[in-house]
């Protein structure tokens, strides 16, 4: 993928792992941004091997190791990137939170912490996203749903709660920020995506993928990148990606 040379500020992915946060990344990267990739402390190493892949291939990238629950290390990396990397143009937060228990079985601790990652670290993005874009009049914030956005399923209560709930804040998100001139979208992405995960439980992705069956994350991040273009012309978007139609 050629990387055009030319800097368009800085983009943030919040939550950039082996899968759609890392396409993400490397797909604004190839558009010319400065990306800036976060995954907990604990990931740093795999987030610096993230960010010097996309530096290999003519990018630039830097990598920060922060939990996006805690509201003071939010404000403070994006005052950061702010004041040494750049104005940011894009923010996505694409953390997952997957997680299946039965209803028995989801304790007080698991629905708190699904929530707190899933939904209130997307709130804390959306603000502090906000502070930097709003005053500029431009900029676009991007939100990762799932099916669960939309619709309940056995053994997903916590994990739809806050994805859900991660839904209305992007969409009273892009009511407020649109007029003045912010771009907020909510992706749905509705189906099994090809990767580490799906691979280690699946043994039969390669059908999948010659079917049409399965979602890639390189296009998954083309969407992305096109729904940041498209706030030139319009503020508000929710993109329902899926590989087939389903009956629920």
């Amino acid at each position: 993928m050629a990387i055009e040379p030319v800097s368009k500020g800085v983009c943030l992915v919040v939550g950039a792992g082996d899968g759609v946060g890392g396409a993400i990344a490397r797909a604004f990267a190839a558009k010319g941004l400065e990306v800036c990739v976060t995954r907990r402390p604990r990931h740093l190493d795999q987030l610096e091997a993230l960010a010097e892949q996309i530096r290999a291939a003519g990018g630039r990238a830097r990598a920060y190791g922060v939990d996006a629950r805690q509201e003071a290390d939010m404000v403070a990396l994006f005052e950061t990137i702010e004041r040494e990397v750049g104005p940011l143009e894009v923010v996505v937060f694409n953390i997952g939170a997957n997680v299946r228990f039965g209803i028995a079985e989801t304790t007080a601790q698991v629905f708190s912490k699904v929530w707190e990652m899933a939904c209130f670290a997307g709130f804390l993005t959306g603000r502090e996203a906000a502070k930097a874009m709003v005053p500029r009049g431009r900029g676009s914030i991007l939100f990762t749903g799932a099916s669960a956005s939309l619709r309940g399923k056995e053994g997903f209560a916590a994990f739809a709660s806050a994805k859900a709930g991660l839904r209305a804040v992007a969409q009273s998100l892009a009511r407020e920020l649109g007029p003045r001139g912010v771009h907020v979208a909510h992706v749905v992405i509705d189906g099994a995506i090809d990767g580490v995960f799906t691979r280690s439980i699946r043994d039969d992705v390669e059908g999948l993928l010659a079917r049409d069956e399965i979602l890639k994350p390189d296009e998954i991040a083309q969407s992305f990148v096109w729904l940041h273009e498209q706030g030139r012309s319009a503020w508000t978007h929710e993109l329902d990606l899926r590989p087939w139609a389903e009956t629920w």
